[in-house]
């Protein structure tokens, strides 16, 4: 820049405390969907995985707030989604239908979605020298060189570079972003959380013991459902209980994931932003509204998270040789189910297909989560395996994950490398 000009919040002396900011797109494949079209903002849309045009088929992918206020979410088959928005489309065909409470839906459109998200990643790449990016949707920045926690007319340099890379990216690519801000990754990536969408929520050094007191242990970053149960069960319920909690009793029930939990609650975390290296899995997941013994619900909700993850790794150029799915039922039992392939491929109809055949195992049981993964990864440009005579016989199934098992294999929706902003 000339003449002298800096950037917003830019401060000349080093930072006396780590600036992270964790970025996060809201509802973004909704949100691409009205970068391509202007006229779906303001209205509900819903982005179906293995959805086609006037179709039933599929699970959502993606809900834009102003569908969820119908009752839509992630996960749900379309069918169920229909029922509760009904397609513009055909609201304006059948009579009985008010067009103005029916909804946009589309189909998943990775190409578009990945252009969208590269735009995004240049304009971080700009606003930080240390950068993290999470998934196609999310990213942390260390911008400890680039501003400071100093205070100028009531707000801190911090707040008004955070600002400056929402601005950009509302101006540069037009989606909206929400923002946290504090001293640590996992303290920002609760603050982009906490007043979404197109949020801005800063956590000053001083203030995130204050800032997590109040919130549900499930919202400490790491906490995943089975291990909220379990610690409300030991009469712990809130992340400042959590943080008054002795550290050793943690430990003694969940081993050193314990003693995370206890420093994550008190704002404590030290890791680095770091680039993340390839990952050794993808995967999708994401829960029923309540448990469901739906055999025609879950076979939709499992086929639609099969095409998104296979689209994803064909979008990273993976190819895979394990297929998997994990299943959660009541209360929160959590079973996982692999088959391995002769050799590395990339083949949706086949990921479809396998976790598809795994399901089956739990016809007629009630199931309150699903998912599903390729793993054993290649990313060389070998050519994939031939799998003309490969039989769908029933693989080698995977050890039963235990229910302290939800942080770990298995990535949750928001944490996923390759996931939707769903947020």
């Amino acid at each position: 820049m000339s003449g002298g000009e800096t950037l917003p919040g830019a401060a000349d002396d080093d930072a006396a405390e780590r600036i992270v900011c964790h970025v996060d797109m809201d509802c973004f494949y909704a949100s691409c969907e009205r970068l391509r079209d202007p006229d779906l903002r303001g209205d509900p849309v819903v982005v179906g995985m293995g959805y086609e045009p006037g179709e039933s088929h599929g699970a959502v992918a993606t809900a834009s707030y102003e569908a969820r206020a119908y009752g839509v979410e992630s996960a749900q088959p379309i069918s169920q989604a229909m029922e509760l928005l009904p397609r513009v489309e055909a609201a304006r065909e059948e009579p009985g239908l008010d067009a103005e409470e029916a909804g946009h839906y589309r189909p998943v459109d990775m190409d578009h979605y990945r252009g969208v998200a590269e735009r995004i990643r240049s304009v971080l790449r700009e606003c930080a020298d240390r950068l993290r990016e999470v998934s196609i949707d999310e990213a942390y920045l260390d911008v400890s060189d680039r501003t400071a926690w100093t205070v100028v007319d009531g707000r801190t340099l911090a707040e008004g570079y955070a600002r400056h890379i929402k601005t950009r990216i509302d101006r540069e690519v037009g989606v909206p972003a929400s923002v946290g801000v504090a001293p640590t990754m996992s303290a920002a990536k609760v603050a982009s959380d906490h007043d979404k969408p197109d949020g801005l929520v800063v956590v000053e050094p001083d203030e995130a013991r204050e800032f997590f007191a109040p919130l549900s242990v499930e919202e400490v970053h790491g906490v995943g459902p089975v291990t909220a149960r379990k610690l409300k069960q030991m009469g712990i319920e809130t992340a400042g209980e959590l943080a008054e909690t002795n550290p050793q009793r943690l430990r003694d029930r969940f081993g050193e994931r314990g003693r995370t939990f206890y420093d994550r609650a008190r704002g404590d975390d030290d890791r680095e932003v770091t680039p993340m290296g390839r990952p050794k899995s993808l995967s999708r997941e994401s829960a029923f509204p309540e448990a469901t013994a739906d055999a025609d619900r879950q076979r939709e909700a499992v086929a639609g998270l099969a095409a998104d993850v296979a689209d994803r790794a064909d979008g990273e150029g993976a190819l895979y040789r394990t297929i998997g799915i994990k299943v959660v039922t009541p209360p929160y039992d959590v079973n996982t189910r692999e088959r391995s392939l002769p050799g590395p491929v990339a083949a949706p109809g086949l990921v479809e297909e396998v976790a598809l055949d795994l399901l089956a195992e739990f016809a007629g049981d009630p199931v309150r989560k699903v998912g599903v993964r390729v793993s054993n990864l290649r990313f060389d440009a070998g050519e994939q395996a031939q799998l003309d005579g490969w039989k769908s016989d029933r693989g080698r199934d995977a050890p039963e994950a235990t229910p302290d098992d939800d942080t770990v294999g298995w990535i949750d929706d928001e944490q996923s490398l390759l996931t939707d902003f769903d947020g």
